[in-house]
């Protein structure tokens, strides 16, 4: 879900010859959630081989990130470890959404209403361990490294882009920017186009670039009061925030009482509306454990293993395989390989 201040920050469009050169951390749980809701059948089903195994997540991932290395754009796959204990909340809500939403699944697939079907099938998207072993499988044989974190994905990204070892975060969310990443990417995608969940609609994404300092000198803020901000409206640790309580009128207390969280939060009424203390959620934005100098490596792709992984074990179509696999490697020749070339 991630934190609801989105709409208050001020991003800047970027392309993909900016980018070019450029290393991104990956929140790649976010990444795949996205492809797995997305990537779907007209009846709302995702994609599947004979043996009705999920493709969906291994589609996106490898038809979108090969294209964008294509054009010289580089990947660290973070994955999330550890689950905070206050974030467990959020996870059962979700797999009570998830759970309602496969009954009205059911429902209209008896009623074998297309419309309804597709509406509610995206939102039953769910990924299972071996899900996330063969999407591991895949980055690795696509040559880019994969980092485990020792708790949540988006603060090692965050510490990826501190270190100056990544240049920014790709994800679709804010949580990168409250575990202090200097810069997130959203909306990055070759086509700029993207299907609405539930629906067989497009709508058109620009990439943007979303720059932490110059959204705090904006509002006149620091990097704790932009945590405190997110925390009036909700995060993954206290969801839905206080009740009444939106961006904008978050941003109006904060400069009514900046600098001073004791009396923001006491003039919000958390303590009425929120059993964990402020101080918990705070720290855990502000000391989330993750790994310093993780080493970052890439090699060349192995492309025997991508196709059976892709091909022989799922079923996806070897030419268009092949053929992705030679326009990257078309693109990156001048480089003598992908291995020098990242």
């Amino acid at each position: 879900m991630g934190s609801a201040i989105t709409s208050i920050l001020e991003s800047e469009p970027v392309t993909i010859k900016e980018l070019a050169g450029k290393t991104l951390a990956v929140d790649t749980y976010n990444q795949l959630y996205m492809f797995l809701s997305i990537i779907r059948q007209p009846d709302g089903t995702p994609l599947k081989d004979s043996q009705g195994r999920t493709t969906s997540h291994l589609s996106g991932l490898f038809f979108r990130f090969t294209k964008l290395m294509s054009e010289g754009i580089k990947f660290a796959f973070v994955f999330d470890g550890k689950t905070p204990e206050l974030k467990k909340a959020e996870q059962e809500r979700r797999a009570s959404v998830k759970q309602e939403a496969r009954a009205q699944f059911k429902a209209a697939e008896e009623r074998q209403d297309i419309d309804e079907m597709r509406k509610f099938a995206s939102r039953t998207a769910s990924m299972t361990p071996e899900m996330r072993e063969e999407a591991i499988a895949l980055i690795e044989a696509l040559g880019c490294p994969v980092v485990r974190a020792p708790s949540e994905g988006e603060a090692q990204a965050a510490q990826l882009v501190k270190e100056g070892k990544c240049y920014a975060v790709m994800s679709q969310d804010a949580d990168a920017l409250l575990f202090g990443s200097p810069r997130a990417v959203k909306n990055l995608s070759i086509t700029g186009k993207r299907k609405k969940p539930g629906s067989l609609g497009i709508y058109t994404l620009e990439p943007e670039l979303i720059i932490l300092e110059k959204n705090l000198t904006q509002m006149k803020i620091s990097h704790e009061d932009l945590i405190c901000l997110a925390m009036l409206v909700g995060t993954d640790y206290n969801v839905g925030g206080i009740k009444g309580i939106g961006p904008k009128k978050a941003l109006a207390l904060l400069q009514e009482h900046k600098g001073n969280p004791e009396e923001l939060f006491e003039a919000a009424k958390w303590n009425d509306n929120i059993s964990t203390p402020w101080t918990t959620i705070f720290d855990l934005f502000k000391n989330v454990n993750v790994n310093s100098d993780t080493k970052l490596t890439w090699k060349p792709v192995d492309r025997d293993k991508v196709i059976q992984i892709l091909c022989e074990e799922h079923e996806f179509s070897k030419e268009r395989i092949e053929k992705a696999l030679d326009e990257m490697n078309t693109t990156t020749k001048a480089q003598k390989g992908l291995g020098e070339f990242f």
